[in-house]
């Protein structure tokens, strides 16, 4: 049994996509993302290669580029006669995860992604979000609670394993959180455009979810598991509902990795090792496609 996990747009870095690129089913993918951003300066791909980092962790390009990395992966495991039997993605990686089940044709998927971006890049600037590690979720929520006042939120916005949790709110809430985690083992602030997945998302809101409903989409052909519900499903409806709540819903992908369990192998679908990690440190196997011999690895498992 083999899941695909598709990474978020915190894993951009200047040279992400190299040897995807040269793939020619990766390059099929970026030919065809670099058309749908041909508003970029520069063009998408060239942006992967050379940068600079200041553009690329910006809301509007970060996104696109990780998903044009993540569908190139998954293109070059197509091409390779792979499938996998259950599917998920760390937040703007749902959508490639989609992708991968069948739901979203990858020129879709690169659309999706592109009015999602622009959408979010488009709030006025509405926060950030701040990691903090070595504290339990529910401790973490107390924090958050205690920080937030009259506009000026803070909310659990991921929870990226058990003692690994990013909130994101107003920038003085999250200060505040940092005050007051005198426990955490680290408090780090994060390098992003806005407070994702919370409450202060919600002036994209409806015009994500007219473009999610206007999108067309198909039963997946495997199970997919949402960030929101963190519960595998093959309901269309509830995938729909679910990818619209994400934008300020919570990211619970250690609840994710506990679902995953069960799987033989799981491969990081994109140009990043943070998946990785993640799914290790709770001692799953995983593989990484930002190592070009996993394809190879992939193979040589599937037939043992």
């Amino acid at each position: 049994m083999i899941g695909y996990l598709f990474p978020g747009q915190g894993t951009v870095r200047v040279g992400m996509g190299g040897w995807l690129r040269r793939d020619p089913a990766g390059a099929r993918v970026f030919a065809a993302a670099d058309d749908v951003h041909a508003d970029l300066d520069g063009g998408l791909a060239e942006l992967c290669a050379r940068g600079p980092l200041e553009r690329l962790i910006s809301t509007d390009v970060a996104q696109p580029v990780v998903t044009a990395c993540n569908l190139a992966a998954l293109e070059v495991l197509r091409s390779r006669g792979h499938v996998p039997d259950i599917v998920a993605g760390h937040s703007v990686g749902e959508l490639s995860a989609l992708c991968a089940a069948g739901v979203l044709d990858v020129e879709a998927t690169l659309r999706l992604v592109a009015v999602r971006s622009r959408l979010m890049a488009a709030l006025p600037d509405v926060g950030g979000m701040t990691a903090v590690l070595g504290l339990t979720e529910q401790r973490v929520a107390e924090l958050a609670a205690e920080a937030s006042a009259p506009g000026e939120p803070a909310v659990v916005g991921l929870v990226n394993g058990p003692d690994n949790i990013v909130v994101s709110g107003a920038l003085p809430a999250l200060q505040r959180v940092a005050d007051l985690a005198v426990d955490a083992r680290k408090v780090v602030s994060l390098k992003v455009g806005g407070a994702f997945h919370s409450p202060l998302m919600a002036g994209a809101v409806d015009d994500w979810a007219a473009a999610v409903r206007a999108t067309p989409m198909r039963p997946p052909a495997v199970p997919v598991v949402p960030n929101v519900t963190a519960e595998p499903t093959t309901d269309l409806a509830e995938i729909t509902d679910a990818l619209i709540a994400q934008l300020t819903g919570r990211v619970r992908w250690a609840e994710t990795v506990l679902r995953l369990t069960d799987v033989d192998t799981c491969v990081e679908v994109g140009d990043s090792k943070v998946l990785t990690g993640l799914h290790r440190g709770v001692g799953g196997r995983c593989l990484t496609m930002a190592d070009p011999t996993a394809v190879r690895r992939l193979r040589a498992e599937s037939v043992a």
